[in-house]
């Protein structure tokens, strides 16, 4: 089979290898024609319209059938793409079957087309983000657990503070990825639920069969049936935006991390290698993020669309006028950004190179510095914090000032050698030795995560 066509030359590189396809045009017109084909057959288990007609319609509720260029035109026109696609369908039942076109969209409006065929698109990306962020979790995982006592420098206000482990920063990013696994569950709850509610939203037209042709379509579709139709409800909607927004931000996190650790200066960590990946056209020597940049390139966009989707949730009374319609084109762009950043960083988490010699060669980067609170504490048990803060302190500004290692300085101020010997400095000195709880940390979510497979 060959691919789909290109929304755009970059829908690769920002939405993934399948996200396109889903939310493409033809996908888009697919789900409100199962919605209408379903309809036929919750309607006719209903009585509400023969048994006849539902094969006529089902048959033809096949989006390769519809002139999409046609529907686009007549859809600006009808305000929307419900409304002239039920009419093409129609035209197609009624060639073969006059009785049966009929039937066609009895009882609905296109609000319920609209926004079912939608929720049905969102559960197949559902089910595809939910996959990659599996892997990615697994991925994250076993970073979390090779490096468990790699230790590393952890920066503040990018500048060294303190020394951690290259497992606890995969630990973090992994526990974050936990909290958005259980939003994205919980989300799915509310969000993959029936939209069907008729012209204003009390199925008027169908009498006293409302309900049972609405149970039974439900059942058709395999949604949940809400205690009432959402027409201009969109919290739904919202909340959708809302938490891929929040997982976006967290693999923009990620990447941003990587990214930094991935400077020539740095050289903590690096993305995968790969022909024709992260490559210059001028100069030879580059491997650049390219993972990371299309991530934060995800992460930068979404915010401004998710904002959009909760201006929109203020709608009138029955049916919106502008709110609705400003999601169609952007809850879609929410869902692809969200999972092409996710993608991007599943396949550099996989692949993720750790160089725990550089790490190790950074840590001693200011001449034991870094090690400073570590030597405040030990000093301070026997003269008191301020006092011991103040002649560390000292020593740190004598120390690069002078170009000389913190060691030395230590050990050439009499009133830090009369209080700590030259075997304590060195043990004080020692990154490895003030790691406090990192390994802890780690075990914890690991633990957590190897729960969570077994469940």
């Amino acid at each position: 089979m060959p691919p789909p066509p290109l929304v755009t030359l970059t829908a690769p590189m920002f939405c993934g290898d399948s996200m396109p396809e889903i939310f493409s045009a033809r996908a888009c017109v697919q789900g409100m024609l199962d919605f209408e084909a379903a309809l036929a057959r919750a309607e006719a288990r209903a009585g509400v319209i023969p048994q006849t007609a539902v094969e006529p319609i089902g048959a033809k509720c096949n989006a390769s059938l519809i002139d999409l260029p046609q529907l686009a035109q007549a859809g600006a026109s009808a305000g929307n793409l419900a409304i002239p696609l039920v009419r093409q369908l129609t035209a197609l039942v009624e060639r073969d079957d006059k009785d049966a076109s009929k039937f066609v969209h009895w009882g609905a409006t296109s609000q319920d087309a609209i926004d079912t065929g939608l929720v049905l698109q969102l559960r197949k990306a559902l089910d595809l983000i939910d996959a990659d962020l599996v892997r990615l979790a697994n991925a994250l995982a076993s970073q979390a657990h090779t490096h468990r006592n790699t230790p590393l420098v952890g920066r503040t206000w990018m500048q060294h503070a303190l020394p951690i482990t290259f497992g606890l920063k995969a630990a973090g990013w992994l526990d974050a990825l936990h909290r958005h696994q259980d939003r994205l569950a919980d989300m799915r709850r509310r969000v993959l639920t029936l939209q069907f509610g008729g012209a204003a939203g009390t199925l008027a037209s169908l009498g006293d069969q409302g309900m049972p042709v609405a149970q039974a379509l439900a059942g058709e579709l395999q949604l949940a049936l809400p205690d009432t139709p959402w027409h201009t409800h969109r919290d739904r909607m919202a909340e959708t935006a809302t938490v891929l927004g929040m997982l976006t931000g967290t693999l923009g996190k990620m990447a941003r991390d990587i990214s930094l650790h991935m400077q020539t200066d740095v050289a903590e960590a690096a993305e995968p290698v790969a022909h024709g990946r992260g490559g210059s056209s001028t100069m030879p020597h580059k491997r650049n993020p390219v993972g990371s940049a299309a991530a934060l390139t995800a992460a930068l966009r979404v915010p401004g669309l998710v904002a959009t989707m909760l201006a929109g949730m203020v709608q009138e009374h029955e049916r919106a006028l502008g709110g609705w319609q400003a999601e169609w084109d952007t809850l879609p762009e929410i869902v692809q950004l969200t999972a092409g950043a996710l993608q991007q960083i599943r396949q550099v988490a996989e692949g993720l190179t750790v160089d725990a010699v550089r790490m190790r060669a950074n840590l001693d980067a200011t001449g034991g510095q870094i090690m400073a609170e570590a030597v405040t504490l030990a000093l301070g048990a026997s003269i008191g914090r301020l006092a011991a803060h103040q002649l560390v302190e000292a020593a740190c500004h004598r120390a690069a000032g002078e170009g000389r290692h913190l060691r030395d300085v230590l050990l050439a101020d009499p009133a830090i050698s009369a209080e700590l010997s030259p075997r304590q400095i060195d043990r004080l000195l020692d990154p490895v030795n003030y790691l406090g709880q990192a390994a802890a940390f780690v075990d914890r979510v690991l633990h957590t995560h190897h729960q969570r497979n077994e469940r």
